[in-house]
């Protein structure tokens, strides 16, 4: 036997208004449809952050000369009117 209970809440007429409108058009009462909302949003499992990122980079003097590691497009069409002038 499933027990009930009974709650309220506040929220903003607007999204009041948004929950009785999709309420509606899913055929589902208001308290049917935020109970199911809050039901698949609590399954959901919290996205979990991402990992930092490390770099591993190689020693050396720096990229060569004339190469603008911040443009590589710029990098690519010179690449490209040298190759096929």
């Amino acid at each position: 036997m499933m027990c009930m209970m009974r709650l309220t809440i506040s929220m903003e007429d607007r999204l009041a208004e948004d929950v009785r409108r999709e309420a509606v058009a899913r055929g589902l009462s208001v308290s049917a449809f935020i109970a199911r909302t809050l039901d698949d949003a609590l399954k959901r499992p919290e996205p979990t952050p991402a990992r930092p990122f490390r770099l591993i980079t190689v020693g050396g003097e720096g990229p060569r000369p004339g190469v603008d590691l911040d443009r590589p497009r710029k990098l690519e069409s010179r690449e490209d009117e040298e190759r096929y002038r």
